[in-house]
């Protein structure tokens, strides 16, 4: 007979220690990256004492109570490839099994990271609750190399580490659908990441022309944004196509990386590489509409972000079916990396179906409303909460029948 366990309430009330692995700290600005960064808060808000071990430097910049260490680590792959992967050092794996062991449960952001493979392994040893949030299923690079690489990859390590999860936490419902014969709907949920309406959310008419003149943006000129980062799969190889057969349009783009748009050499194309919060609410507030031919999303912050501030996006299908309840706010294009100039043709279609109705206060205040009620980072943070001391519950439980037994 296996011993009780304490009540849900003397469960409530324990502070748990999170032990959260991402590849990279926040300052890297990736989709991945940014959400650990706002659930690391928010989790910490709700009592949750969090440390994050990443690679690269942030951990000095996390704000208290929230602690980070760095981990060292290779980057031949981005600095080959172009793919942020950075392969964990000895010492790295070495700090991952010390923190491991004084942490209660083990919270990874994605399964496809050397950091996730670290931490499966030191849950493991350590006998400690594994939760994996899956961000990603499967890239469709335009590189046939790097294609392949990414099935390799999803097989060797994706795969097994999710196996090996004690529940995994999806962003995303493509996602969940994509690893459905992996993960079983009984250790896992979904849950879609949170965004900050406070800083994100709609203008007034007049507020339009204030924040185009803050950014040194054209009064009158169409603008479609693209938040990402400047790497192939984000779809850049389209969007160059579109500035060159639009110049009418001004495209901004706000992000960093290998692929700059700057080196197109267009002058219907502006280029932000540092805002965040409040600025980057801006440039949205002062767009018409959201670009994001993108492939192998989950379902980008930015999407979330575009939409609480009343913008009409157009994305790849990837995203628009990553929530069912987001497919009618949302334009689906199929996206083709290998053939970006037939991708672009689609995309133009919708632009200039969207460009010739400006958008109405009214349809912002939709989109707003639905992104403030669907995609509030309280409640996610809540039931990533509920999900951590269930796992932990779990694990205790078997713990103790195999002490009693």
């Amino acid at each position: 007979m296996a011993a009780a366990l304490g009540s849900p309430a003397e469960e409530s009330s324990q502070p748990l220690e999170v032990l959260m692995l991402s590849h990279y700290f926040e300052e890297r600005r990736g989709g991945i990256e940014l959400v650990a960064a706002a659930l690391a808060r928010e989790l910490g808000a709700l009592g949750f004492p969090t440390v994050w071990l990443a690679c690269g430097k942030g951990a000095s910049a996390l704000p208290y109570p929230l602690r980070g260490r760095e981990l060292p680590a290779w980057s031949h792959a981005e600095r080959w490839l172009g793919i942020p992967y950075p392969v964990l050092r000895p010492a790295a794996w070495r700090e991952v099994f010390r923190a491991a062991q004084d942490a209660q449960v083990i919270l990874v952001h994605d399964a496809l990271y050397t950091t996730s493979i670290a931490a499966c392994l030191a849950a493991r040893w350590h006998r400690k609750p594994l939760v994996v949030v899956q961000h990603i299923g499967f890239v469709s690079y335009r590189n046939p190399l790097l294609r392949s690489l990414m099935r390799l990859a999803n097989r060797l390590i994706a795969l097994p580490v999710l196996r090996c999860a004690d529940h995994v936490i999806f962003i995303s419902d493509a996602i969940m659908r994509y690893f459905a014969s992996v993960v079983s709907a009984e250790r896992s949920s979904l849950v879609f990441n949170g965004v900050d309406t406070r800083t994100f959310s709609p203008p007034d008419r007049e507020d339009v022309q204030c924040e185009r003149q803050g950014l040194n943006l054209p009064p009158n000129v169409p603008i479609a944004l693209f938040v990402g980062r400047f790497v192939d799969k984000k779809g850049l190889s389209v969007l160059k196509c579109l500035a060159r057969a639009r110049p009418d349009i001004l495209f901004a783009c706000a992000g960093q990386g290998e692929r700059d748009p700057v080196q197109w050499g267009l002058p219907n194309v502006r280029v932000f590489r540092s805002l965040a919060g409040p600025s980057l609410a801006a440039l949205y507030r002062a767009s018409d509409l959201l670009l994001l031919p993108s492939v192998g999303e989950g379902f980008p912050l930015v999407v979330q972000e575009a939409l609480a501030c009343g913008l009409p996006v157009v994305c790849g299908t990837d995203s628009a079916e990553a929530d069912p309840c987001a497919h009618s706010l949302l334009r689906p294009v199929a996206v083709d990396l290998s053939d970006p100039e037939g991708t672009a043709r689609r995309f133009l279609s919708e632009l200039d179906y969207l460009l010739a109705a400006p958008t109405e206060d009214s349809a912002r205040r939709k989109r707003f409303e639905f992104a403030a009620q669907r995609y509030s980072w309280a409640k996610s943070a809540a039931e990533y909460g509920r999900i951590l001391r269930h796992s932990v519950a779990k694990v205790r439980s078997g713990r103790q029948f195999l002490e009693v037994e």
